[in-house]
């Protein structure tokens, strides 16, 4: 019975050292691994929501047409909103600016009819912008042509859609309520700016 069992005593022996020395032969080296992710914000063209114009013909590129700016009895403005949605992401805290160039539709064809007493000769409307959970109103009231702005501070990372709704009011006027509106083509340049706080 001894003589049984001596040779696997045996066979058992000789495997360890050389497990052993296996393990002594293994390197460990150990090194990291890193990325940068710059900080970036992405705001993709607008797209006009199902059902969001009022009085104009579509967003054309980056311009909207009003389709009837006045009304043909009174000459007084016609109601006219719109909302756009903008995808955006931007991974840190960031603001959002939106700005008005003239601060309400002006004459662009040179007209700047102040001398016709009762007429309109700019034209107010509202800009409402909402964006990670907040939301602001920029009122471009026409009464002077001027650059007008509001921003939105945003203190996280951010993404989903900005949105930003047009409104002029049925006889808005920089003169009084109901004013005719002079002749000639009115526009205004509005901007929105995601970038550092």
């Amino acid at each position: 019975m001894t003589t049984r069992s001596f040779p696997l005593w045996l066979g058992l022996g000789c495997l360890v050292p050389a497990v052993l020395h296996a393990q002594t032969l293994v390197n460990q080296s150990t090194f990291g691994v890193t990325g940068y992710a710059p900080q970036v914000c992405t705001l993709q063209p607008g797209r006009i929501q199902p059902g969001g114009l009022v009085n104009l013909r579509g967003l054309d590129g980056d311009t909207l047409q009003i389709e009837q700016l006045t009304d043909p009895q009174t000459l007084a403005v016609r109601a006219t909103s719109a909302t756009i949605d903008f995808a955006a992401t931007c991974n840190y805290a960031h603001r959002l600016r939106v700005e008005t160039q003239n601060n309400g539709l002006w004459p662009t064809d040179g007209a700047m009819g102040r001398n016709a007493p009762g007429f309109a000769y700019a034209l107010p409307y509202n800009a409402s912008i909402s964006w990670a959970g907040r939301s602001t109103v920029l009122q471009a009231d026409a009464k002077v042509r001027r650059l007008n702005q509001q921003i939105l501070l945003v203190s996280t990372a951010a993404t989903g859609q900005v949105e930003l709704r047009l409104q002029m009011d049925a006889g808005a006027s920089n003169t009084r309520a109901n004013a005719p509106v002079l002749a000639g083509v009115y526009g205004d340049t509005l901007r929105i700016y995601v970038e550092p706080q």
